[in-house]
């Protein structure tokens, strides 16, 4: 596929196909640029931060990302904006620039859509998910949930559980689910095995 320009909004957080992105936006690059995705009803790119920080200067964010669409937009006072963001596919970056006010625009390509049904031997995972979400509550993830499919299973799992951001960021960059699945599976053994 081509590439195409997304604005990016690097973040300290990861994203996954599926999530809920809950932010507030008040720097003016990013209520400009959540003016024009909402316009043109386009998304934005949410990538790990790399190097650098939220707010002031450019940061440098990581070569994988998610496309996230706004589905939900207030003005909490005049300048600050409260968003609700969906993630949509994850894309791989090709190349950035940096623009006078700082926003970060990238030639992205999108990556295929990592999923499928979940694995039996997996389903301890389905348990976890069920009782993290219940712990979440419903402002967590957009529902239904979608407890058969592996993708977004092992999405949420990442999103809400409290890994290291560059663990979640490697399991985001893995197009192998299967192998996603078993990196998680280390965090829930079953009865009877501890982890080592």
């Amino acid at each position: 596929m081509p590439a195409t320009e997304l604005p990016l909004f690097p973040l300290h957080t990861v994203l996954f196909p599926g999530g809920r992105l809950a932010l507030r936006v008040f720097e003016q690059r990013y209520v400009d640029m959540v003016a024009a995705s909402l316009k043109a009803d386009t998304p934005f790119g949410v990538c790990l931060i790399k190097r650098g920080s939220e707010v002031g200067a450019a940061a440098e964010p990581q070569a994988v990302g998610t496309a996230a669409r706004i589905v939900h937009c207030d003005l909490e006072r005049p300048g600050i904006l409260q968003i609700v963001a969906r993630g949509e596919e994850r894309f791989r970056v090709h190349s950035v620039a940096t623009r006078k006010d700082q926003l970060v625009v990238a030639q992205v390509e999108p990556l295929a859509e990592v999923g499928g049904p979940m694995p039996e031997r997996h389903y301890r995972l389905v348990e976890a998910l069920r009782h993290v979400l219940e712990q979440a509550g419903e402002n967590a993830y957009f529902p239904p949930a979608r407890l058969d499919d592996a993708g977004w299973v092992s999405g949420r799992l990442v999103e809400l559980l409290p890994l290291p951001l560059g663990l979640k960021q490697a399991l985001l960059e893995l197009d192998d689910i299967a192998m996603r699945l078993d990196v998680l599976a280390e965090f829930f053994p079953p009865p009877g095995r501890e982890r080592a």
